[in-house]
């Protein structure tokens, strides 16, 4: 079992942000990734949200850095960590608009991307942006067999219910002709969604208990069953924990162990931290002592 960092700085959640955040910019996030790249993390993280309506920023927050000019910045700084947008919208997006951006940063960063996508659940985003939300469903699922098909591949083509190209290129592209798409989301069906369509499944804000029933139930589904390829389960961890704690340090030892029995492939860690110095010395507390205890 791996461990990827739901990064902060980059994002600002009433629910688990550390005040410190609120003045941290680009000078702390390097020393993030720098520190996160050379102790072996996997990836780092970044959401995307455009513009956030007023009255829905105190439950969702209203800072979220653009991920594609992030991991750009990131990706000059670091060598080896990969990058997880956590997650990109598909119904913002043209599937080529996609391709050809997160291409080119997949090909300047050595192919260290991952796509992680979501269909949306922010309906004032949606209307404020042009994009439909009532059929956002089926317009999602045709625009992952769209970004499928066009990802990495300079003659991309595609003829699908929404999405339609050919005779065109797109140049530079990724260099992962198969990049890693990990779907979002919560409810049962994304689960389902991410095996059918996906690499992996990249849920948020579920308990243990929820993710072990979740994850049962599609055990028992034909999608499993159907599943011949690799599968990642990228789970995130369900409270905020501070490593650098004897005793908390070894509550998430043992909360990994009950990750790692449920299948867990890569566990995304949110930690409890007070300042930037702090969450450094957590992330080697992980590497040094949690980390060799739970593979």
């Amino acid at each position: 079992m791996r461990f990827g960092l739901v990064t902060p700085i980059v994002t600002r959640h009433p629910e688990h942000d550390a005040t410190w955040t609120a003045d941290a910019g680009p000078d702390e996030l390097v020393r993030i990734a720098v520190t996160a790249d050379r102790l072996g993390y996997h990836h780092l993280t970044c959401s995307e949200h455009v513009a956030i309506p007023t009255p829905v920023a105190p439950v969702r927050g209203s800072r979220y850095y653009d991920p594609l000019a992030t991991f750009g910045f990131l990706a000059a700084h670091t060598s080896r960590i990969r990058f997880l947008t956590h997650v990109l919208v598909l119904g913002y997006h043209h599937p080529l608009a996609i391709a050809k951006r997160y291409g080119t940063l997949d090909r300047i960063s050595g192919g260290r991307l991952i796509l992680g996508v979501g269909v949306g659940t922010l309906a004032e985003e949606f209307t404020l942006l042009g994009a439909q939300f009532a059929d956002r469903g089926s317009r999602y699922e045709d625009a992952l067999r769209a970004l499928r098909a066009a990802f990495g591949r300079r003659a991309p083509s595609y003829r699908g219910a929404y999405h339609r190209f050919e005779d065109v290129l797109v140049d530079p592209c990724g260099v992962q002709e198969e990049v890693p798409i990990w779907l979002g989301g919560r409810t049962p069906r994304s689960l389902r969604r991410a095996l059918t369509f996906g690499d992996g499944w990249d849920p948020f804000g579920l308990s243990i208990e929820q993710l072990e029933a979740m994850v049962a139930g599609a055990r028992a589904r034909p999608e499993w069953e159907r599943r011949r390829q690799p599968f990642d389960l990228v789970l995130p961890v369900d409270r905020l924990l501070d490593p650098v704690d004897a005793g908390d340090r070894a509550a998430l030892v043992d909360l990994c162990g009950r990750y790692r029995d449920l299948g867990t492939t890569i566990l995304n860690l949110r930690l409890r931290h007070r300042s930037l110095e702090h969450y450094l010395e957590a992330l080697e507390a992980v590497a040094r002592e949690v980390a060799p205890r739970t593979a």
